[in-house]
């Protein structure tokens, strides 16, 4: 049975990696992001890990104390997947605001929420407006139309007809009601 650790001096006894970047088996002091393999190495080297230990990396992490009644299985989760999202740049700006959105929509009392159409990143949109045919790129943080980049298609309808216009309607990629969907396929 191993002896009971002091919190302070529990990272120095286990001689394992850091659960939290920036901090401690950096010794050479390099600056960069791990690799896929010792992130799957820092991983694995949670499951070793006493609680104690996966405790003390918490309040690290977080400045705080973990919540009572966490579980050492979520302890590891929570780590191993901070540890993910600094390896890989966790997840884009869109997704946040879109999560962001959907959390307010359901704050304000929706019972469900509608997603929406999402566009695929490298997908094109092309109107036809006045004689004139205008393509849109999707790029992963916003759109680009004539060498510039905007973060939304309203701002691009603005610009292509003088006035104030849904962007995703000027483009055609609003989601078409279930009956007209229907009718369609009738035809």
């Amino acid at each position: 049975m191993k002896p009971a650790l002091h919190d302070t001096s529990a990272r120095q006894c286990t001689g394992g990696p850091s659960p939290v970047p920036g901090r401690g088996g950096n010794r050479n002091n390099r600056i960069g992001k791990p690799g896929p393999s010792d992130i799957e190495a820092e991983i694995a080297g949670l499951l070793d890990r006493s609680t104690q230990e996966l405790r003390l990396a918490w309040r690290q992490l977080h400045r705080t104390e973990p919540p009572l009644g966490v579980s050492r299985n979520l302890l590891i989760r929570t780590l191993a997947n901070h540890l993910q999202e600094y390896a890989y740049a966790g997840a884009s700006a869109v997704l946040h605001r879109r999560l962001q959105t959907l959390a307010r929509a359901l704050e304000e009392g929706a019972h469900s929420v509608d997603p929406g159409v999402v566009l695929k990143t490298g997908s094109t949109l092309v109107r036809e407006w006045r004689g004139q045919t205008h393509t849109v790129l999707v790029h992963e943080d916003g759109f680009e139309y004539a060498g510039q980049r905007y973060r939304s298609l309203t701002v691009i309808a603005e610009r292509i007809t003088g006035a104030h216009w849904s962007g995703p309607r000027f483009f055609g990629v609003t989601k078409r009601a279930r009956g007209s969907l229907v009718a369609q396929a009738g035809h």
